[in-house]
């Protein structure tokens, strides 16, 4: 990938696409980037007059087809995260047929690389096999989510592609921490940690800065890596010590109840209640709370081997992020960027 490359992005204005998007117009790229009708460009206002934006949804095979003219390079972001079983039906749409949608048309367009976001859901999860790298292979399970499915449906379709030509990466982000909206993602927990969150649970996962999530794939696409999938993942951590280090970081109290599997089952179907009974949005699902006392480990062995990266330690992502959430909370919650110095 050169300078003279136009490389389309999808899912731009989201957590992890807008930061690529900054450090694609940093280091002087041509991007071209997707946009749903309304998507919030509080992450990219800044930028936004240095991209060519073109307002499609990646459902929407007709519209996805203008926005490929001229384009050598691909990033896909874009996708749906939930665990509420309402979303279930969308989610596959965006995260599935989407993905469908763009390696289809990446290949007729000759697209020169494809890189694809994934994420840690899509190994399958099994607790008989609790440690988990590149060479997973997805395992059929209660432990896997929707979300998961979909993800894992998602990488199914990058690889037929790959099969049928199409150069293709895959990139497989544990869960991604920084700056960014303070009500979904990562930074809900600042936000529940600074409104006094009382509750730690025992599970255990994987965290990774967003920078580096969107660092790795720039020098993905840059060499000549095809045909491969990297696990992204800084740090494997104990939900407990998160909690903890993200309280420390704010200078509030270190939530002090210990959830455990029998408590999250109470939990989730205490919420499930309230929302039949009195339409509120639940605070967790079944699959969000069992997933918070289930613990994995992910290995990161193969993505430092990519040279010239190096993770970021998760106390700094956290101590950073903090000092932003800070900040917005004295102008009413407003988005933060980390920089990427």
């Amino acid at each position: 990938m050169t300078n003279d490359s136009k490389i389309l992005l999808t899912g731009a204005t989201g957590f992890i696409g807008a930061y690529l998007l900054r450090l694609l117009v940093k280091k002087g790229y041509r991007v071209r980037a997707l946009r749903r009708g309304g998507s919030p460009m509080d992450l990219v206002r800044d930028v936004a007059e240095q991209v060519e934006w073109v307002e499609a949804d990646v459902t929407d095979l007709f519209a996805l087809e203008e926005a490929f003219a001229g384009i050598t390079h691909v990033f896909h972001c874009a996708a749906m995260v939930s665990f509420h079983p309402k979303d279930v039906r969308r989610m596959m749409q965006v995260n599935v047929e989407g993905t469908a949608n763009m390696v289809n048309l990446a290949h007729d367009f000759g697209v020169k690389k494809f890189v694809h976001v994934s994420s840690i859901a899509a190994l399958g999860r099994t607790k008989i096999r609790p440690n988990l790298d590149e060479k997973s292979k997805w395992v059929p399970g209660k432990g896997n989510s929707q979300y998961a499915v979909s993800k894992y449906l998602s990488e199914q379709e990058v690889w037929r592609a790959h099969a049928e030509g199409l150069p293709v990466a895959i990139v497989s982000p544990s869960v991604v921490l920084g700056s960014g909206f303070w009500n979904v993602g990562t930074g809900r927990i600042f936000r529940q940690v600074h409104d006094g969150l009382k509750f730690w649970s025992v599970g255990r996962t994987g965290m990774v800065d967003v920078r580096d999530v969107a660092q790795f794939m720039l020098l993905l696409a840059e060499r000549d890596i095809v045909g491969e999938r990297y696990i992204l993942n800084a740090q494997n951590i104990p939900f407990r010590d998160l909690f903890f280090m993200v309280a420390d970081a704010l200078g509030k109290p270190r939530p002090f109840i210990k959830v455990t599997p029998a408590l999250a089952e109470i939990a989730w179907r205490v919420e499930w209640l309230k929302e039949k009974l009195l339409g509120a949005e639940p605070v967790v699902t079944k699959e969000s709370a069992r997933a918070s006392v289930a613990s994995y480990f992910f290995e990161n062995a193969k993505s430092l081997t990519m040279p010239g990266f190096a993770y970021r330690p998760l106390e700094l992502t956290v101590q950073q992020t903090a000092v932003q959430f800070r900040e917005a909370a004295l102008d009413g919650f407003s988005a933060r960027v980390l920089p990427f110095g």
